[in-house]
């Protein structure tokens, strides 16, 4: 038993990482993540982890702050503790969290502004905001639609999006370049595919999207190339990939 805290109003959204945390994709993007954001996080008193139900990709989080909340829409996925929560209605008061991170959360959010006003207000002044999404609208396929996307993003509308909030972008960056050729190949093959096939079968309500299937020889593969983003990240801004990843700041007024 838990004592996670389920607030009303609130609907399972069923990701993927409830059923196969292991999946190679959360693997690497923990690194990833880590990579990029880490630096930007500090010595928090209070985080927030917003969408933390996908859990497997913010390991690395847990032991920087001094009190470190977990909120999802989706209590599966909660650690004991947790909050099940919407990120468009956001719980807790006014400036409660030096840091506020949300991994492939602010897609699912419609309306979008709310939900970034939402972590905007719950950032304290000089908190950090930390943030990933998917990229390109071109690959958008049925997978989206399980999961409840409303959007996907290039690196200039996350970075307006942010700023639309009112938080001033520390640094903008594509992420998984390393996979990207393959990625581009399958989702574009899976487009003509679903093109053809006509209307994308919808899952019931709150159940957990399936996960491309990969061999064990393919996923080395694509472990492999992620390395690539962990010996550039440190260093530089990727310019594609299929995911974004933005760090932000609330400044001071």
């Amino acid at each position: 038993m838990t004592d996670t805290t389920v607030m009303p109003g609130t609907q399972a959204g069923g990701s993927p990482s409830i059923a196969q945390s292991d999946y190679w994709w959360y693997r690497a993007r923990t690194r990833i993540l880590e990579t990029v954001m880490k630096p930007y996080v500090g010595t928090p008193h209070r985080l927030l982890d917003v969408g933390s139900a996908d859990g497997p990709s913010v390991t690395w989080l847990r032991g920087t702050a001094d009190h470190h909340v977990s909120l999802d829409v989706d209590p599966r996925g909660l650690p004991d503790g947790g909050v099940c929560g919407s990120a468009t209605g956001l719980p807790f008061a006014d400036g409660s969290f030096d840091v506020v991170a949300a991994f492939d959360v602010i897609e699912h959010c419609e309306p979008e502004a709310t939900a970034l006003a939402e972590i905007e207000r719950v950032l304290a002044p000089g908190g950090r905001f930390l943030m990933s999404v998917p990229a390109y609208d071109w690959a958008w396929t049925s997978h989206d639609d399980h999961n409840h996307h409303h959007r996907r993003y290039t690196r200039r509308r996350a970075v307006e999006a942010v700023q639309g909030a009112g938080l001033v972008p520390l640094r903008a960056t594509y992420g998984f370049t390393g996979t990207f050729p393959m990625f581009a190949a399958q989702r574009l093959v899976t487009r003509f595919k679903e093109r053809d096939a006509g209307a994308v079968q919808q899952l019931p309500d709150g159940a957990v999207a399936p996960l491309p299937e990969v061999s064990p020889a393919i996923e080395r593969l694509l472990l492999g190339a992620t390395r690539i983003d962990e010996r550039l990240l440190p260093a530089l801004d990727l310019p594609f990939g299929s995911s974004v990843l933005v760090t932000a700041l609330k400044p001071h007024r």
